[in-house]
């Protein structure tokens, strides 16, 4: 039975789907509109918004924690309409969250329609990572299988990658987790592989779950040294299973950069204000897109504003803007 929130959501999704592909409307009345939705149709963000006013600017919806998607279902629709859940990798102790999809056709159209305007290349992908067979709760392995064919992922498999590659003669887009990239590295030990010319890499950070870390200038100097990738052809992704979109940034200084449906504000966590150009604060996303759960994520990441975009600092699990601790409690009564 077609009940009228499922009839809301398809209207909804229409139109944010013609806002990425042609620019139709406002991003501001879209994504006070999908707030305004989600606020009666998920019951845990309906909670959690029970004692704040309706908001009549974009940047005035309350942003719901990351947290909760590990707390409650966060979603907009029947659970039986379900067609898949994606899963966050977790830490030790706090389990995983889950984001779930009605259609994966608006989160393709913007995967990829981000991917464009961001103005990364559509080549020849290789990718350091399972494949969506493999890993079907893996929203990066999801994305990826959408640009790339499935003998094409290689996680762990660095003898068939190298060999792969070096039989290659047009230009590679090499992708996957910077872990990867650094395992795949190690491997490589003093060997160095001579890519097509005009090949990059796109890196999507994170040693989540690991006691590894390197600094980015040193893994992009690997880049360099064992593949021949200058650190200007390297491109970092910004993204999360919660989120339908993401951000990018080219090199070692350029800042990440969203799509027109998404936009980034820097917390201060102390104020709760909105921090001004050249400070550093937590990173809330907006993301229109995200219309089957919720538009506004409030993350634990520390960025820097630069404008409209901002400088990915890294994660501070302790950085919470005022107030959003008392969500624990009121998404789990639901």
């Amino acid at each position: 039975m077609i009940t009228s929130h499922s009839a809301d959501i398809q209207l909804l999704e229409e139109r944010v789907s013609r806002f990425i592909r042609f620019g139709d409307g406002s991003f501001e009345e879209l994504i006070l509109a999908v707030h305004s939705f989600q606020r009666i149709a998920c019951a845990p963000y309906g909670a959690y918004c029970l004692k704040l006013a309706m908001p009549t600017r974009w940047h005035e919806i309350p942003a719901i924690p990351l947290a909760a998607f590990r707390q409650a279902p966060i979603r907009s629709f029947a659970a039986a309409q379900t067609v898949r859940s994606f899963r966050t990798s977790g830490t030790t102790g706090e389990g995983y969250g889950e984001h779930h999809f009605r259609t994966l056709e608006l989160y393709r159209l913007a995967a990829l329609t981000g991917w464009r305007d961001a103005g990364l290349p559509r080549g020849n992908f290789f990718c350091l990572m399972p494949s969506p067979d493999e890993s079907p709760h893996s929203s990066l392995s999801c994305m990826a299988g959408w640009l790339a064919p499935r003998e094409h992922f290689f996680l762990g498999e660095w003898h068939r990658l190298s060999e792969a590659i070096s039989l290659e003669r047009e230009p590679l887009v090499l992708f996957g987790t910077a872990l990867a990239f650094l395992n795949f590295f190690e491997w490589l030990g003093e060997q160095q592989l001579r890519l097509p010319s005009r090949s990059v890499a796109v890196e999507t950070g994170g040693y989540k779950g690991t006691n590894r870390s390197l600094p980015k200038s040193e893994l992009y100097s690997l880049f360099q040294s064992h593949l021949g990738i200058e650190s200007d052809e390297i491109w970092n992704e910004y993204g999360m299973t919660e989120l339908s979109s993401q951000f990018y940034a080219r090199g070692l200084r350029s800042p990440h950069r969203g799509a027109a449906w998404v936009r980034a504000r820097l917390i201060d966590p102390e104020t709760g204000d909105e921090c001004s150009d050249g400070e550093t604060g937590v990173l809330r996303v907006f993301d229109l897109a995200n219309v089957g759960s919720c538009c506004v994520l409030q993350t634990r990441d520390l960025a820097t504003r630069r404008g409209a975009h901002f400088e990915l600092i890294g994660r501070d699990p302790a950085a919470l803007p005022r107030g959003c601790s008392r969500s624990a409690d009121e998404i789990r009564r639901q």
